[in-house]
């Protein structure tokens, strides 16, 4: 199915291979120069700040970071404890530190209500930010049916890129995980989507891009915000191999 291409800052989301993102979770300035120093030296398309782990103005550290890394695409990230993050916060507060973010692209839990995400998503996108409507799971993966209506459901709220991460129980919902994503890719999505199986059980749906049609996998410079995250270099190496490969198959 075709479905438009998001660009950010040069970067293609929803064409080629999948792009790699790393995530930021500092707690202070001092410690966010510190994993920058591995960030800059990593393979990587765009870095992820997780404002839930920052322990001052997330807006503050995230001037730090543009003035730091001018170039480079930023997703803005507040991770409510609801969904895994690091601290609880409450709507007024989440959609106020949202708008405040002046980042490129902008995540918006689906699960803070649908109606308020909507209406959030509409004002950032009129404030020229890209958004990320998102659904996390660290317990369970809903069945292949639930997950191709949940991403399906996300595009109908104005979301310009769709993303679910769940945790695997067997190897049974990896491989649920993987045929929604295909399912996606040849029926479905009509904008880019992210798809993960998260544990060491999912890995694999993290270098599978390729085949399931995920615009963007998630990989660790030194800090990692999920699990299963592997190194981005890691990441990067497997992902050019299977795409030299494609292309000398052709």
């Amino acid at each position: 199915m075709n479905k438009t291409i998001i660009k950010v800052r040069g970067i293609a989301l929803g064409d080629g291979i999948p792009k790699i993102c790393v995530p930021l979770t500092a707690r202070s300035l001092d410690e966010m120069e510190d994993q920058l120093v591995k960030i800059c030296a990593a393979p990587c398309d765009l870095v992820e700040l997780r404002a839930d782990y920052f322990e001052g103005d997330p807006i503050e550290e995230l001037a730090a970071l543009r003035r730091r890394m001018p170039d480079m695409p930023v997703l803005f990230t507040f991770r409510t404890k609801e969904e895994g993050g690091e601290r609880s916060i409450s709507p007024e507060e989440y959609a106020n530190l949202n708008l405040r973010a002046a980042a490129d692209l902008i995540d918006l839990e689906v699960n803070r209500g649908e109606e308020f995400v909507q209406n959030l998503c509409a004002r950032l996108q009129q404030g020229g930010a890209k958004v990320i409507v998102s659904f996390h799971d660290f317990e369970r993966t809903p069945g292949e049916e639930t997950l191709i209506h949940l991403l399906c459901r996300m595009q109908s709220l104005g979301a310009d890129i769709t993303k679910a991460a769940l945790m695997p129980r067997t190897e049974r919902d990896v491989l649920a995980l993987l045929s929604a994503a295909v399912a996606m890719k040849e029926k479905y999505a009509d904008r880019p989507y992210i798809v993960m199986s998260m544990g060491r059980l999912g890995m694999v749906s993290r270098l599978a891009g390729h085949l399931t049609g995920s615009a963007v996998t998630f990989a660790s410079a030194g800090a990692v915000s999920a699990p299963g995250q592997m190194d981005a270099a890691l990441v990067f190496r497997v992902l050019s191999s299977l795409s030299n490969h494609d292309e000398n198959t052709r």
